[in-house]
């Protein structure tokens, strides 16, 4: 092992190392943390996921799916894609506005440090902030895009924005358009049991060529996307700042890890390199980023990702009433549905068994819950060949009574996508 590169293990250290003309190449892995604080609910924290631990709804209990997942699988949406696009239209892009943390993104690229932003979260918002489309690998998709599932076509950015805005009162499913086909159109999300983007195979090579690795905002159980925390070499520092601590950083010596909400550890890191006056004046330009007919959306994260500012309470109950709104919406929409057949896509109980997926052309997405955590160096390796070969990965669900490590990407006191 080399020489230590921090000063120390903090946040000073990280800001110096930084300012030092040493770090020029800065790569993020961030999570669904980093949007609850623009009012995006994620999946699985307490109160205000769509679903907690184990795999038991919560939010979503009123819904008849046989799983919660299976509103994100490809089989199921094939069946039955009501609940997707019901869903869809309370989380598409354009109703929420980037935070803070988005806008330091930005600032990286535009102090020229920014290597690469992998991001797990499907909303967009990293391209909303204006951080360069080169610059960003969403690992797990996002709704930039769309295509048709049958043939593969692309669909029209506009015909599906106005099919998703207007869905709640058309009841309209995108369908492709290709003469003959028909086949239902998806956005370029990876749903359980897909294959990753072709660009996440660049991903071992940037990491290992980064200066600096900042992690935030995610729990590192969703593989392979948390491998690359531990492909990263000892000669690379690693940053992690999240509610918990998670995964192996603090392990190295050049680890430090930054406990709390991720605007506002954002917010202290930028004042002490001297760019709060930048941040927040990036972060200014997205207020107009939101559509004009969301006002609501509009108010709520502006408040809500400003560190600092009290905890409102009445957000807070107000995100748990239109998801409760939102689960009735799409219980009522599979009741509607003309020949639905829930019975025919459930594979069983809530907690299906684990089920292998092989591929020969690139790595399928993985959830995956860690009931101990293995040596940095086994995983490291089995990782590096994973990704670098996109060979076969495992897609594994929660068993019967094995302990789940509780997924904390939520930041608590704010009003919290997918995967």
């Amino acid at each position: 092992m080399g020489p230590r590169i921090l000063e120390s293990n903090d946040l000073k250290a990280i800001s110096s190392y930084i300012k030092s003309g040493e770090c020029k190449n800065i790569a993020l892995m961030l999570g669904a943390g980093v949007s609850t604080a623009a009012g995006i609910p994620d999946f699985r924290s307490p109160g205000t996921g769509l679903y907690v631990g184990d795999f038991i709804p919560a939010n979503l209990a009123k819904l008849k799916l046989p799983y919660p997942e299976a509103v994100f699988e490809v089989n199921f949406f094939r069946k039955t894609p009501v609940p997707f696009y019901t869903l869809a239209h309370e989380l598409y892009p354009g109703k929420f506005r980037p935070t803070l943390t988005h806008a330091f993104i930005r600032l990286l690229s535009e102090h020229s440090l920014l290597s690469m932003c992998f991001t797990q979260n499907i909303d967009t918002l990293e391209r909303r902030t204006g951080v360069p489309y080169d610059k960003i690998i969403e690992a797990h998709g996002s709704f930039a895009t769309q295509r048709c599932v049958k043939c593969q076509t692309p669909f029209d950015d506009d015909k599906i924005k106005d099919m998703v805005v207007n869905f709640a009162d058309r009841k309209v499913v995108p369908r492709c358009e290709k003469k003959g086909c028909k086949g239902l159109v998806k956005p370029d999300i990876v749903f359980f049991g897909e294959s990753l983007p072709e660009s996440f195979s660049k991903a071992p090579s940037i990491i290992r060529s980064a200066d600096l690795l900042i992690v935030i905002g995610t729990s590192l159980t969703i593989y392979p996307f948390a491998s690359l925390a531990m492909i990263c070499p000892n000669s690379c520092p690693r940053v992690l700042i999240n509610i918990d601590s998670v995964g192996d950083i603090g392990s190295r010596p050049d680890d430090v890890v930054l406990l709390g909400k991720c605007d506002e550890v954002i917010r202290e890191l930028c004042e002490e390199l001297g760019w709060e006056e930048e941040l927040m004046k990036l972060w200014e330009e997205t207020a107009g980023s939101t559509d004009n007919d969301n006002s609501a959306a509009d108010a709520g994260p502006t408040t809500a990702t400003l560190p600092g500012s009290k905890p409102n309470r009445m957000e807070d109950e107000k995100l748990e009433e239109e998801v409760a709104k939102l689960a009735e919406k799409i219980r009522k929409e599979m009741e509607l549905e003309e020949g639905k057949n829930i019975t025919s896509a459930t594979k069983g109980p809530a907690e299906p068994p684990i089920e292998k997926i092989s591929t020969d052309e690139t790595t399928t997405l993985v959830v995956q819950s860690q009931p101990a955590t293995p040596s940095t160096q086994e995983v490291s390796a089995t990782a590096a060949e994973s990704i670098s070969s996109a060979s076969t990965t495992v897609l594994s669900k929660a068993r019967e009574n094995e302990e789940q490590q509780p997924i904390n990407e939520a930041q608590q006191g704010q009003a919290e996508g997918k995967l």
